[in-house]
């Protein structure tokens, strides 16, 4: 009685969804896979190709993000800024009436380098016989906060000290120790003209301190303007805390970099529409793949039902093959992508172009950032997705009749 009864649940276990153990699904829907030859490997290529390519472009885009918010906050914002209340970077006509005299409680600050007031007014140079308009900023010479290098302006000379950007310089055909004409105009509204020299020429990939700017020293500028004491804008160390200061509106980092980070955003999703189009053409043959397979392998299912496997057992079987894609995908897109990665987190990518060309915070070589949530979420997608395809045409043998299938007929 006891080995009737043993045998009886030995039976009842092979016939129950369970009774095909998981080791022995993988190991047949292996087979089954690597059966399909040449198919399956340019299943799996497709596929490498886009795992490889969404680590790419989002670590790519990710780098980018990361790396232009690292240099405006070390050339341009430091621990943010503190704006007149009258004053816009996108209206010249409000430098006037936004230039007022810096307030007394951040004088401390300012003695201790944790503030730096800046200056801001337009003028005009004459580089080779042309006009062009510029936009003066003073800044202390000894400032600390900024990467500019502007201890360069520390110089005595008759000429009015400034540096300028590597693409400015190139725009104005401006070169070191050239001298040009500038014309501003101060408080009164009455034009004035100077020579300046230039001292120093600096390379940044933030366009907003080099594109059309001239930097000069503030006590130079605020007498060439006549408005002793008097600032735009101020920017903050991270060191000290906002101030609610009256007629004076502070800007975080997130704010000043807001319009950065929505670029990066726009060309994410302008990207994702490369990586989606090869992730589409591998699940499109992977699908293809799976229907053919079903219905050329009638009698090998109908075999599976007739020693024991159920109808359920038999569509994860097949959705088990089709995952296996991802899965080999993974192992051949690491072979051939692991050093393309690599080699895109330590070396980059260089542009034969000045980036600060296209007005957008940008260095001249963008490195990837890779972190294992980006890979291991990449992974997961692909994953989802592929088992999703291939359980679609799987369903269908959920549909069939064992004796049907034998014959190789589908009801």
């Amino acid at each position: 009685m006891k080995n009737n009864n043993k045998n009886s649940g030995d039976k009842s276990n092979l016939s129950s969804p369970s009774g095909v153990r998981g080791n022995v699904l993988f190991k047949t829907a292996f087979k089954s896979l690597i059966g399909n030859g040449l198919k399956t490997w340019l299943n799996v290529f497709v596929l490498s190709i886009s795992f490889v390519l969404i680590i790419l472009l989002q670590g790519i885009l990710k780098g980018w993000s990361t790396q232009a918010v690292d240099d405006t906050v070390k050339w341009e914002i430091a621990g943010g800024e503190y704006w007149q209340s009258k004053y816009d970077p996108y209206d010249p006509f409000s430098l006037d009436s936004s230039t007022v005299e810096i307030p007394s409680v951040f004088k401390k600050e300012i003695d201790n380098q944790l503030i730096e007031p800046i200056l801001i007014s337009q003028g005009s140079i004459y580089p080779q016989g042309r006009m062009q308009g510029v936009m003066l900023k003073g800044i202390r010479p000894d400032q600390k906060l900024l990467e500019i290098p502007t201890e360069k302006l520390d110089v005595k000379s008759d000429e009015i000290p400034v540096i300028l950007g590597a693409f400015m310089a190139r725009q104005t055909k401006l070169k070191l120790n050239e001298l040009v004409t500038l014309r501003w105009r101060d408080k009164n509204g009455t034009f004035e003209a100077a020579d300046i020299r230039v001292v120093g020429i600096f390379k940044s990939s933030i366009p907003t301190i080099d594109n059309g700017i001239l930097w000069i020293p503030l006590d130079r500028l605020q007498k060439m303007t006549m408005q002793e004491n008097c600032a735009n804008l101020l920017i903050k160390s991270t060191e000290i805390p906002v101030q609610n200061v009256a007629g004076w509106n502070f800007k975080s980092v997130e704010d000043l970099t807001a319009s950065t980070m929505l670029l990066v955003k726009t060309k994410s999703v302008g990207t994702s529409f490369l990586y989606i189009l090869f992730l589409l053409l591998a699940m499109l043959a992977i699908f293809d793949t799976q229907t053919l397979a079903i219905f050329r392998r009638q009698r090998e299912i109908g075999t599976m039902i007739a020693l024991g496997m159920t109808q359920k057992q038999v569509v994860w079987h097949f959705t088990l093959e089709g995952t296996m894609n991802a899965i080999l995908a993974f192992a051949l897109g690491t072979v051939w992508g692991a050093p393309l990665l690599f080699y895109m987190v330590k070396y980059g990518i260089s542009f034969n172009m000045d980036a600060s060309e296209l007005g957008v915070p940008m260095a001249d070589t963008m490195y990837a950032s890779i972190t294992p949530g980006l890979v291991i979420g990449t992974m997961v997608f692909i994953l989802i997705v592929t088992a999703a395809v291939s359980y679609l045409p799987a369903r269908k043998i959920a549909k069939m009749n064992p004796t049907d299938a034998i014959r190789g007929k589908i009801q």
